[in-house]
């Protein structure tokens, strides 16, 4: 018999059912296979096994290693054999043998008069299970034995003339072995398996929906998922057409069980958003679900359907779900079903089948939150071929909201520590989160009595960040994304912040907040953002808004709590944070908000601090240098002397609406450590702060709002009250120039006459 080259790793695979690790669970063990595993061996056939194992592993040809296999199976029957022993007859074989054999029969060489079908059953017979922890035969293919493409690869999954049922079943039975491998599924998908596949099930082929479909299901359900339909869009939206015909066409019980499996082949939200074929896709299972919905489910049957709901939710919204009566439907069952499954004694554990439910319930009603709270430019659950909501509609679904986070803050007020690596709390704490981020008039009280456990839980996760990817996995498993990118628990706290920043500015809430150190979470949050920050280029260090929130959020405290902010030692460390990271932001522009909320918040605490005794600080002089560029960019002068307006900067103008209040602000803030700080005044003039606002405003006949006037002037007033210099500076300008925006000022007018 002739085979292609000897070549890869000795590591062997035999027809022995050891099941790897991995979500894909393999097919039963042959029932040729006695149910007694591990039975001692004999001395005698111990010494002859290892004899056999000596032949093998030392064989010179495939003719030496087929004889030896041989051998032990007329010595040693397969019941009689422990797992240590299967291993080291696994790693005697190798792969390479079982390799060529099947490149040799997909290739369709003479081989020693063995006719095609014989070889490839023979070397899918020693490839049935491979050992965890190894590559599977696909990738030990060198580049002189691998099949000339990946359809070659792959041809003996198509065709009726190459395949007969019995081959197919161990060629699925391989597939899914090397599946279920940790990265089994990655070299699947590197060697074509996602087109073939859809190929198979396209054309019906052997075994295609009853084996290939859940293969396929395996390869879409993990990490490789975004990959697969990155790379495969076209081949797996038909698939998924197919499937949603099929899934609108069955029999009621029939389509209740394909729910779960209709969820594993939906694309990740994003990837194909705008496709019609996927539209259509979701229309047609949406109208599909709507009876199935309205009809008495058992909690199993209700639990797949509001899953496949969350998760069609996540790829095209409200607009193809239907009218607003059915809408208000899924999002009562769904918060029916959460208070149903956490409204239960403390110590009741949560099943993992309801985990699963409860998640995709969760999703249900922050879809609804969101919709609810978008405001009046799109009233909540509107659909684009049916009215929006009632008012009682829109009241009820609120009212039942508001039921269903009780239940879910009742649930978290039992969690303990020692769950606080639990997955499942994780998800329930973020839907929670979602709805604060809206909603802290409600249930106040019942808010205020669970901030411990927020801010213990948030700390907790900052401060370990290892739950990262566990949870990242565990999200995948149970197939609910978050609209835009994987769910992650490394900083919890990000949910958190934007319930913070509202609670921060409540006087009840505030009070718990600080006895529980909220302000040193917060700051702690920035010191470690900043430091991943600081190790990225500028093309990926993105704006991230949590960081900004969790700014407003230490903003609240500043102004409302001056006694904390000089007490309390973490300001003192977020002054250094502050003093080190704006000069950076100075040149960053896509960060400018950022910048703009620390110099917002390192004035306000400066401002709060008594004057210094003795010299400045270095760290304080550092920031008030860089917020005084960073401010000073903010306007520059319109054409024309005289007759322009000052303008917003172009490096400004696209973030102008959000950082102008904060900018304005700043200013205020300014005025007031002038005053308070007579050393200021200098820096002010030493980097040309002074010089450019005042010819600015000389020059140019407007400025774009009051507000930025009453603010410029302010600050300017600061500083003729404070430095004789300055205001003979602006008295020669205003002398000079008349016309100008600075000679409108009276109040500044009237204060450098008096002076």
């Amino acid at each position: 018999m002739t085979l292609p080259r000897r070549t890869g790793p000795s590591l062997g695979i035999l027809r022995f059912q050891i099941p790897p690790p991995g979500v894909c669970a393999l097919p039963e063990r042959s029932s040729k296979l006695d149910d007694a595993w591990g039975e001692a061996l004999p001395e005698a056939q111990r010494q002859v096994l290892d004899r056999c194992l000596h032949a093998l592993t030392h064989a010179q040809t495939d003719s030496h290693t087929l004889a030896a296999l041989l051998l032990i199976t007329r010595v040693c029957p397969a019941r009689q054999l422990d797992q240590p022993t299967l291993r080291r007859i696994l790693e005697a074989v190798g792969l390479s043998l079982p390799a060529r054999l099947l490149v040799t029969s997909v290739r369709g060489g003479v081989c020693a008069g063995l006719p095609h079908q014989q070889m490839l059953s023979l070397g899918l017979d020693q490839n049935q299970q491979t050992r965890p922890g190894h590559s599977p035969v696909v990738s030990d293919l060198s580049e002189g034995s691998r099949p000339a493409s990946d359809a070659d690869r792959w041809s003996h999954l198509q065709g009726t003339s190459l395949l007969e049922e019995p081959i197919a079943a161990d060629c699925y039975q391989v597939l899914t072995a090397v599946c279920a491998l940790p990265k089994g599924s990655e070299q699947l998908l590197s060697r074509g398996a996602i087109p073939a596949l859809c190929r198979a099930v396209e054309q019906n082929q052997t075994l295609s929906y009853q084996k290939g479909l859940t293969l396929l299901g395996c390869l879409l359900s993990g990490k490789t998922k975004d990959r697969a339909w990155s790379r495969h869009p076209a081949e797996l939206l038909s698939l998924l057409t197919r499937l949603s015909t099929d899934f609108c066409r069955a029999p009621d019980p029939t389509r209740l069980g394909m729910c779960a499996q209709l969820v594993q082949f939906l694309p990740p939200a994003g990837v194909v958003s705008g496709s019609e074929a996927l539209r259509g896709a979701v229309s047609q299972v949406w109208a599909a679900l709507r009876p199935t919905l309205q009809a008495k489910l058992t909690p199993r049957l209700i639990g797949l359907v509001l899953v496949l709901s969350a998760c069609l939710l996540d790829l095209c919204g409200w607009e193809l779900a239907g009218p607003p009566k059915f809408c208000c439907l899924l999002v009562n069952r769904a918060c029916v079903e959460v208070r149903m499954g956490l409204e239960e004694p403390p110590g009741t554990d949560v099943s993992s089948e309801l985990q699963h439910t409860l998640t995709g319930c969760y999703r249900i009603m922050e879809a609804a939150m969101e919709q609810a709270c978008t405001g009046g430019a799109a009233p909540p659950l509107r659909s684009s071929s049916s009215p929006s909501l009632s008012l009682q509609q829109s009241r009820q679904v609120l009212g039942v909201l508001e039921e269903a986070f009780s239940a879910v803050m009742f649930y978290l007020q039992q969690v303990d520590p020692g769950r606080y690596d639990d997955p499942f709390v994780f998800a329930t704490f973020r839907s929670l989160c979602s709805w604060l981020a809206e909603e802290t008039s409600c249930l106040k009280e019942e808010v205020t009595r669970l901030l411990p456990f927020l801010i213990s839980y948030s700390r907790r996760h900052l401060q370990a960040g290892s739950l990262e990817q566990g949870l990242s996995d565990w999200m995948a498993m149970v197939f609910v994304s978050e609209g835009g990118g994987a769910w992650t628990g490394g900083e919890a706290l990000r949910y958190l912040l934007p319930a913070l920043c509202h609670l921060s500015a409540e006087e009840g809430p505030r009070q718990v907040l600080l006895t529980l150190d909220a302000p040193a979470l917060l700051v702690d949050f920035l010191l470690q953002t900043w430091t991943s920050l600081k190790g990225r280029s500028d093309r990926a260090s993105s704006r991230d808004p949590s960081r900004e929130t969790a700014c407003s959020a230490l903003l609240n405290f500043t102004v409302t709590e001056p006694e904390t902010v000089r007490k309390d030692p973490c300001y003192r460390a977020l002054e250094v944070h502050l003093s080190e990271a704006l000069p950076v932001l100075v040149n960053k522009p896509h960060l400018l908000v950022l910048g703009a909320n620390y110099v917002t918040l390192g004035l306000m605490i400066g401002r709060l601090k008594s004057p210094p005794s003795g010299s400045v600080e270095a760290d304080q002089k550092r920031f008030f240098t860089a917020a005084l560029r960073f401010l000073r960019g903010a306007l520059e002068s319109g054409s024309g002397s005289g007759s322009g307006v000052v303008q917003v900067s172009v490096s400004w103008k696209d973030s102008w609406d959000e950082a102008a209040e904060l900018w304005r602000l700043s200013l205020q803030v300014l005025g007031g450590c002038v005053r308070t700080w007579p050393w200021v005044v200098g820096l002010i003039r030493e980097e040309g702060w002074l010089q450019h606002t005042v010819s600015m405003l000389a020059r140019c006949s407007g400025l774009p709002d009051q507000n930025t006037q009453v603010v410029l002037e302010e600050v300017l007033c600061a500083v003729v009250e404070r430095c004789s210099v300055c205001q003979q500076e602006i008295s020669d300008v205003m002398r000079r120039e008349q016309g100008g925006a600075l000679s409108r000022m009276r109040s500044l007018k009237e204060l450098v006459r008096l002076k």
